[in-house]
């Protein structure tokens, strides 16, 4: 009898060591296809223009049934040792609870799966995981679930009154690029509405400050963007960016095509609203600027950068602002574009570009700037 009894205690802890093992294996793929999925980025679906009905989030693969169990990574507490029978018991709680976790937490996306939608009560309780949390996994995970549930219009509402704004905003202040990423595009996402709007308007600045100083072309960067965009779809809250105008045009001059053209949307909203075309004429541009006016400069970029350009000319008072123009400080955009003739030879330069519509927007950019900066009046 005793003997029988020894190899059974001897047969679980093998059972138990090998689960064990299988669980590190498991930990350590999980982490690894983490690390790949980051690598490979990708912004989500989220409208910069503030019209993001239906849109979502998904950062989990539904083709991949293995990459989804093996992110369900299990934390046994201190005293679940194994080969004891207390051990054993407080390692099945363990791996019960992070189930129920994993099942309430990492859904999968589906545009046509009920389950996607979470109640107010699971948002809840994902909000707390958010707030009480300090494990990135567990954050990342909760983030991607309330991303994905702020892509719809009533959720949006619900997560405000829950009171989600302030614990997802408490993030952005935490030093994981992936989490903050996250956190971003969940707010992003939240932003597409009024009173969400008017609630988040006091992180614009930090926001703001955490872009300009973000790795440049780094996700963070471009969910940063992305939010600011949102932000300034209608005129309310431009202001806010007035003095990062001048970080934008240096993001835009260094930045890859991605960010050129995520920092030229932000622009353009800015442009439009002639509230703001003096700060903009006020704000430093890089020398290199003009450069950026050639033939190997993409197509969109340039076209884009145009009309910003024809926005603050249309906006902007020549006769009626000629005694404001000495409170313009030399390399600002305000002497870029007065500087006729060394604007005019950048812009020219490619006036032989291969695509026909650059052609002629550059052909009307250059009557327009003739016959705004040098009025009959001043000849």
């Amino acid at each position: 009898m005793g003997y029988a009894r020894k190899v059974g205690w001897v047969t679980a802890g093998l059972v138990i060591g090998a689960g064990a093992c299988y669980c590190i294996y498991r930990l350590t793929r999980g982490r690894k296809q983490n690390k790949e999925k980051m690598a490979e980025g990708g912004s989500g679906d989220v409208d910069d223009a503030g019209d993001c009905s239906g849109a979502r989030y998904n950062d989990w693969s539904d083709d991949d049934d293995h990459s989804n169990e093996s992110k369900s990574i299990v934390w046994y507490p201190p005293w679940a040792r194994i080969g004891t029978e207390a051990g054993t018991r407080a390692r099945a709680r363990a791996r019960a609870r992070a189930t129920r976790a994993r099942r309430a937490v990492q859904k999968r996306a589906s545009p046509n799966s009920d389950d996607t939608v979470l109640s107010p009560q699971e948002l809840q309780k994902v909000l707390c995981l958010v707030e009480m949390s300090e494990k990135p996994y567990i954050l990342e995970a909760a983030l991607i679930a309330l991303g994905n549930n702020a892509a719809y219009a009533f959720n949006r509402d619900i997560i405000r009154d829950l009171g989600g704004l302030p614990i997802v905003a408490k993030i952005l202040n935490t030093r994981d690029p992936i989490v903050k990423e996250k956190a971003l595009i969940v707010l992003n996402n939240l932003s597409v509405n009024a009173e969400n709007q008017r609630r988040l308007k006091i992180y614009m600045n930090q926001v703001c400050d955490d872009t300009v100083t973000s790795r440049l072309n780094s996700s963070v960067q471009l969910a940063g963007l992305r939010l600011l965009t949102n932000m300034t779809v209608t005129n309310e809250y431009q202001h806010i960016l007035a003095n990062s105008i001048s970080d934008f045009f240096r993001l835009f001059s260094a930045g890859n095509e991605e960010t050129k053209l995520q920092v030229l949307k932000l622009l353009l909203n800015l442009a439009e609203n002639p509230a703001m075309t003096r700060d903009l004429l006020r704000a430093q541009v890089p020398s290199s600027m003009g450069s950026l006016f050639n033939k190997k400069e993409y197509k969109e970029v340039i076209l884009k950068l145009l009309i910003i350009f024809e926005n603050i000319n249309d906006n902007f008072k020549w006769e009626e602002n000629e005694p404001a123009q000495n409170h313009f400080s030399e390399g600002s955009l305000f002497f870029f574009l007065k500087e006729f003739q060394v604007c005019a030879d950048k812009v020219l330069g490619i006036e032989s570009h291969h695509d026909f519509q650059v052609r002629v927007k550059v052909g009307k950019f250059v009557a327009k700037l003739t016959e705004r900066m040098f009025p009959k009046s001043q000849e």
